[in-house]
């Protein structure tokens, strides 16, 4: 018997949509990083890219659980003495809620090219518009 070997060129690739109104943040990007990733298809392999194309929309509106909007925070460093910025979930979903997506997906990523390619087929938006209606992605249950 030959074994099956399914090339990522012969697999199509589907667009989703995800409205991201009252979801819970790490529930929400876990079931967006399975389908970056292609876990959904029967023909899953964990070195290929098998993944779809995702589109958030209403970033602003995610919801946490318990006390994480004071609590949690994101670090970033300059590079330079003194550099460090610590800002809180609250801030940065004020300012850049397509960001707070997009960070929580990508530590549920794997960390090499292929987790950067998987992460330029997530397309965030603060808003309910988004310029992807030609995609014509399917609302993702």
């Amino acid at each position: 018997m030959k074994t099956l070997v399914i090339k990522p060129e012969n697999v199509e690739s589907k667009w989703y949509l995800v409205d991201a109104d009252d979801q819970i943040l790490g529930r929400l990007c876990a079931k967006i990083a399975t389908i970056l990733r292609g876990k959904h298809h029967p023909e899953f392999s964990p070195h290929w890219d098998f993944g779809d194309h995702i589109v958030v929309i209403n970033a602003e509106k995610i919801k946490v659980t318990g006390d994480k909007l004071n609590s949690k925070t994101y670090f970033r460093h300059s590079g330079y003495p003194g550099g460090d910025r610590i800002t809180k979930l609250k801030t940065m979903i004020s300012q850049k809620p397509d960001e707070v997506i997009t960070l929580a997906v990508w530590g549920m990523l794997p960390k090499n090219r292929l987790g950067r390619k998987l992460l330029k087929k997530l397309k965030v938006y603060a808003g309910s518009e988004h310029p992807h209606i030609a995609q014509n992605p399917q609302p993702l249950n």
